[in-house]
């Protein structure tokens, strides 16, 4: 009876090298599973990309080149680039309106603008003028009116968000400058006169509306670009007070009135010379002639004035 083998060190050696690597094995894979159910995206974002992009475009690892604007600078520059018609209204009482009005011109030119318009009276009537300031500098006129000498009545300020419109303008002119070449282009290939003339009438009814359009976005733009600003000077109820009695006014006044009694006086001399007198004399005249022609009518008259 054959004794039982025994199995060699060699062999034994291998066993265990064996189940190691199967419990090696075993770890790994949960381990990839473990992965898996932590990203459970990457694999969908990744699935039939070239060189593992993102199916959206994505880069994952990417950095933002220098100069590229992300979303919040985009958001920043949306801002600056809103068009934004501004107008204000202020009225002020100070006690000098001649001197105010020189202040008030001086400074739209610093702050380089100009006066649009004026009315302007004597020194106790109330003077407006409407300034067209830079929009930038709209609240630094705003604060170097309020450093006059005088006490703000009425203040009020406005802004119109034109930056929609602007932009819808903007659109509509380059489609019609698009079509506008498309006419020319028709027109110079046309042969017949009434494709000519057809081609023509739509060609100068385009560059109308572009002209039109252009108008409005010019006004528009000047709109956004200069601000406008009408400020009130009322004088004081002192300046009043002191410019309702004019000394010299008054003498002036005297003068114009003694003249005239003057000239009526001389105007009665002048008639009564011209006109009266030798009516008088002409009416005496006659009155001799009667009586010396008539003179019963000399003793009936005598008769009548002694009774």
């Amino acid at each position: 009876m054959p004794s039982p083998s025994r199995r060699s060190p060699r062999h034994s050696r291998k066993g265990w090298l064996l189940i190691l690597s199967l419990l090696t094995l075993a770890l790994t894979l949960a381990a990839c599973g473990a992965s898996s159910a932590a990203f459970p995206n990457v694999g969908e974002d990744l699935k039939g990309v070239p060189g593992g992009q993102p199916a959206d475009g994505r880069d994952l690892g990417a950095v933002p080149a220098p100069g590229t604007v992300t979303g919040d600078e985009t958001g920043l520059a949306s801002l600056a680039d809103q068009r934004i018609i501004k107008t204000g209204d202020i009225s002020i009482e100070v006690p000098d309106v001649i001197k105010s009005l020189a202040r008030v011109r001086a400074m739209a030119l610093q702050l380089g603008g100009y006066v649009g318009g004026s009315q302007a009276g004597t020194r106790d009537e109330p003077a407006t003028l409407t300034l067209r300031i830079p929009a930038d500098r709209f609240d630094d006129a705003l604060a170097r009116l309020h450093e006059l000498d005088g006490d703000v009545v009425v203040e009020a300020t406005s802004e119109q968000d034109v930056t929609s419109a602007m932009v819808d303008l903007e659109a509509r002119i380059t489609n019609l400058q698009a079509s506008e070449m498309q006419y020319r282009t028709l027109l110079g290939q046309a042969v017949k006169v009434e494709d000519i003339l057809a081609v023509q009438t739509r060609l100068d009814d385009v560059r109308g509306q572009i002209e039109q359009l252009q108008a409005q976005h010019k006004e528009l733009s000047s709109l956004t670009d200069l601000s406008t600003l009408t400020v009130t000077l009322i004088p004081s109820a002192l300046q009043q007070a002191a410019g309702s009695w004019d000394p010299g006014k008054t003498v002036a006044d005297a003068f114009a009135a003694l003249v005239g009694v003057a000239q009526a006086v001389g105007n009665g001399a002048i008639w009564f010379a011209i006109v009266w007198l030798p009516a008088l004399l002409g009416l005496g005249i006659v009155v001799a002639l009667v009586l010396r022609l008539f003179p019963g009518l000399r003793t009936r008259i005598s008769g009548l004035r002694k009774a």
